[in-house]
């Protein structure tokens, strides 16, 4: 199970109150408080009638997709902003001064590296040679094994995914863990579906792989029928993969098995060679998270020729190391990936793909700079204490739930109690100074980074869990919630306006930020979070009868959703974005609790600011952080593969279902 984020990317007492009828209510007409923009604003429509258009009509009228984007909203604007941000630190760092700190050095040069296309474009192919040759080298399918695993090494999850995580049922063992992976396409639907739209999709799909290898240098011919062949194999690892609706429940992905039961399960691979081969510590006992998928990927091997094999691996390697070739792979990669999946006009700049790789690939590196440039201990502080008040007005929510009984309410009291609350950065950052870093060498320096990010999962197999860990950079415009260290994460990147502003309005501040805290929080709670306790275990706290009551609303809530069009003839899928769904709600539901209870006592508070109510202002302050248009490509591609409904959804559907949004308007 993914930890659950913000964004791609209600409490349960609100999954009872849907579809609620909404009164008219007059417009304000005059210029909106500090934090709310008064042109995002389209007043000649009521907010009863429809909510999202009101708060982000002005915005969306004022805005286009730019060509590089396949969607464009608040979330955009802010990430395009600290990636500026980020340009200016890693262009003063890649200046190649003796004075610069190792950390300076590090993401500098590597940013560099990254940044020199003329460097990249000299030497072609030749920094892919090796590991082409190692492929090129496979002479039977019995060193598969060995293949594979130093590809694994290299950050290539192919033909499967192996790393590390806590164990379902005791969250302070680490174990090494298995599971699907080794697709092109977006989902194993693209390879199941016969819809006329996935059809075309999986036959672009050939035709890329069949011109990203001959790229490489196989003749045309060749390079077409191994296309072919590879996405038949990718077809058959596909049928055998659960989906993503199954994986939303963790006892679908929680089998641990002793190794020897692995390898029977898949006899054609020797797991011995590949564990030594990746360098993992000794392991007698893995999570296998998808058992019925090694069972096909051994039939899928054994009845692939070895050539198909080798085509496999070789276009899954050049597909990960695209960006990092010359242009004609670059632009190869974009024309499909980008433009034809996803709708984007044009690729992004070179150094926009440059300071996003180098916050990927060493994130707490550069993230030290970003976090001192703009994340103050004021910014901090602030953020612990609306975090605080959103958990107590959650406490408050739980103890009043009118259909909970005592056992598992005391229970789900006891896991909020539990929650751990990490803001803005790690208190310990993450040491790279072993990932060797040369200014001549982008792809290297890559998948050395790579390399390393592997091996520190892999270091953690049998030792204490490390609860301080963080799995997003700092600079990253994203929340999220762990539920096996049942912690809450805010990393500084999202902490910037429209997000939050800690000098500005508590109204605006508890409907943007202040839900997302309790969205966050919330996720404790749904449909994935509730199946763990407060120690991050997989275990069943709830008594029967609460159950029961839960999939009720949860079903009524994930029916909701389901009628809403994503694009053209895709609705969105309720079960699919049940948690999602779940979190906007409770989020909305707790952080305007938090803020009345911020405002009771305080008349002078109560007043209008630009003619809203704080209660209005609660409300447009959550609306227009999803301030968003989206390219048609992009919206069907998301409602296949996205755990979060489209923007206007998470807006709509939440205020549908609140009273207090009625009240307000």
């Amino acid at each position: 199970m993914n930890d659950t984020s913000l964004r791609p990317l209600g409490t349960v007492t609100l999954l009872a109150a849907l579809a609620l009828p909404l009164a008219a209510a007059p417009a304000p007409t005059v210029p909106a408080g500090p934090g709310l923009e008064l042109g995002d604003l389209d007043t000649t429509i009521s907010p009863c009638d429809d909510f999202y258009q009101y708060a982000c009509g002005g915005w969306r009228a004022a805005h286009t997709i730019p060509p590089d984007h396949s969607s464009w909203g608040r979330f955009n604007e802010l990430e395009e902003r600290n990636l500026g941000e980020l340009r200016v630190l890693l262009d003063r760092n890649a200046a190649d001064d003796p004075g610069r700190t190792p950390v300076e050095r590090q993401v500098g040069d590597f940013y560099a590296a990254c940044m020199d296309e003329k460097a990249i474009e000299a030497k072609g192919i030749a920094p892919l040679a090796p590991e082409l040759d190692r492929i090129a080298g496979l002479e039977s399918k019995e060193g598969l094994p060995e293949v594979a695993a130093h590809l694994q090494r290299l950050g290539l999850e192919a033909p499967f995914r192996f790393s590390s995580r806590q164990a379902y049922g005791d969250a302070t063992r680490v174990l090494a863990h298995a599971d699907q992976a080794g697709l092109g396409l977006p989902d194993r639907d693209y390879y199941l579906k016969s819809d006329a739209k996935s059809v075309e999709q999986r036959d672009l799909y050939r035709r890329h792989v069949g011109r990203m290898l001959a790229l490489l240098g196989e003749p045309v011919d060749r390079a077409e029928a191994d296309a072919a062949a590879i996405v038949a194999f990718e077809t058959e690892l596909a049928k055998a993969s659960l989906d993503r609706v199954s994986r939303r429940n963790p006892k679908n992905v929680d089998h641990e098995l002793a190794l020897a039961d692995l390898q029977a399960l898949t006899p054609g691979f020797a797991w011995g060679r590949f564990l030594a081969a990746v360098q993992a510590p000794p392991v007698s006992r893995l999570n296998v998270a998808v058992p019925g998928f090694f069972r096909g990927l051994d039939a899928a091997v054994a009845k692939a020729d070895l050539g198909t094999l080798r085509a496999y691996l070789r276009w899954h390697l050049v597909h990960q190391s695209a960006d990092l070739l010359p242009a004609a792979f670059v632009e190869e990669d974009f024309a499909f990936f980008d433009k034809a999946l996803n709708g984007a006009k044009e690729l992004r700049s070179r150094w926009k793909r440059c300071a996003a790789l180098t916050d990927k690939l060493l994130g707490e590196a550069l993230g030290q700079e970003f976090v001192a440039n703009h994340f103050s201990p004021e910014d901090r502080a602030r953020m612990r204490a609306m975090v605080a008040a959103v958990e107590a007005s959650l406490e408050t929510d739980i103890e009043t739930l009118p259909w909970m009984t005592p056992p598992t309410r005391s229970a789900a009291a006891a896991k909020l109690h539990d929650v751990a609350n990490k803001i803005g950065y790690p208190d310990a950052w993450r040491d790279y100074r072993s990932v060797r870093v040369d200014r001549g060498d982008a792809l290297g320096n890559a998948e050395r980074a790579r390399e390393f990010e592997l091996a520190r999962k892999l270091g953690k197999i049998g030792k204490p869990v490390d609860r301080g860990e963080w799995s997003m950079t700092p600079p990253t415009v994203n929340a999220y919630y762990s539920a096996q260290l049942n912690d809450i994460n805010f990393p500084a990147g999202i902490l910037q306006p429209p997000f939050f502003d800690r000098r500005r309005d508590d109204a605006v501040n508890f409907g943007s930020i202040g839900v997302v805290i309790g969205h966050e929080l919330t996720h404790g709670f749904d449909d994935q979070g509730r199946r763990f306790d407060g120690k991050g275990d997989l275990k069943d706290w709830w008594t029967p009868a609460d159950a029961k009551e839960f999939e009720a609303r949860a079903s009524c809530l994930a029916d909701e959703y389901g009628n809403f069009t994503a694009v053209d003839d895709v609705k969105v899928n309720g079960r699919l974005t049940l948690g999602e769904n779940v979190a906007d709600n409770g989020g909305v539901k707790v952080a305007y609790a938090a803020l009345e209870k911020d405002l009771a006592g305080k008349p002078s508070e109560r007043e209008k600011v630009g003619g809203f109510t704080p209660e209005q202002r609660f409300f447009l302050g959550f609306a227009q952080v999803w301030c968003e248009d989206m390219r048609p490509e992009m919206a069907r591609r998301l409602a296949l593969t996205n755990s979060h409904s489209p923007a206007r959804y998470r807006v709509d559907g939440t205020v549908e279902n609140s009273p207090e949004f009625q009240q307000a308007f």
